[in-house]
């Protein structure tokens, strides 16, 4: 039986295939803005931080101050996009599935806000699925890479950080699962293997079906 008492979920990428198109609409912003970056240099450069983060990284680049209304104008782009072509990502609600005939327990921990991440998943039909197992940036000081958002996660199940796996497509989730002491699985379908890998994933996969017996195997 597996050593994992409690599987940690990140949302945008992992549970939902947001990052493509949510990128697409921020690419499409900062290009109004005199900034143009192709998808990949997206990746690379804001996927897997938070809004505030990824704000200061935009001002730093423009040395000025993001324009107002940004932020909003960013959800509202956003959302109308994610509404017109939101899927959960392939394979899933599957691996779900073997996680509950197990009976191992499992959340959602996000960088994004409890809004967003309630609109995702409600748009994919996951929602029901997380209902009380969902831990926003809201609720703590430091999003990820600071471990706080998977060390509330463990809290909340009463499961000690070792005892934990972490599930993420980013080099930022994986160190905040890294610092918080538990076992990190790489999510590789748009992340090169080798970024996750050096950030400190465990063990990395490309497809969601591989996920079920690499947790049910960890011990």
């Amino acid at each position: 039986m597996s050593a994992c008492q409690l599987v940690i979920f990140d949302c945008d990428g992992v549970l939902v295939d947001s990052e493509v198109i949510t990128n697409r609409v921020f690419a499409d912003m900062l290009g109004e803005l005199g900034m143009h970056f192709t998808l990949p240099e997206m990746f690379e450069r804001f996927v897997g931080r938070s809004m505030t983060q990824c704000c200061e990284l935009i001002a730093e680049l423009l040395q000025r101050p993001v324009p107002a209304g940004f932020v909003e104008q960013f959800h509202s782009r956003a959302s109308a996009a994610l509404g017109a072509g939101l899927k959960a990502v392939a394979g899933v609600e599957a691996a779900l599935d073997v996680l509950d005939a197990h009976r191992l327990p499992y959340c959602v921990a996000s960088n994004g806000t409890a809004q967003k991440m309630g609109l995702t998943l409600s748009h994919t039909g996951l929602l029901r699925r997380f209902e009380g197992k969902r831990f926003s940036v809201d609720e703590v000081a430091q999003g990820k890479p600071a471990p706080d958002l998977f060390l509330l996660a463990a809290r909340a199940f009463d499961v000690l950080p070792a005892r934990c796996c972490v599930i993420e497509d980013t080099p930022t989730g994986v160190t905040a699962g890294v610092a918080a002491g538990m076992q990190v699985y790489g999510y590789c379908a748009l992340m090169p293997a080798q970024r996750m890998t050096a950030a400190g994933a465990h063990r990395t996969f490309t497809s969601m079906s591989e996920l079920p017996a690499l947790i049910l195997d960890y011990s």
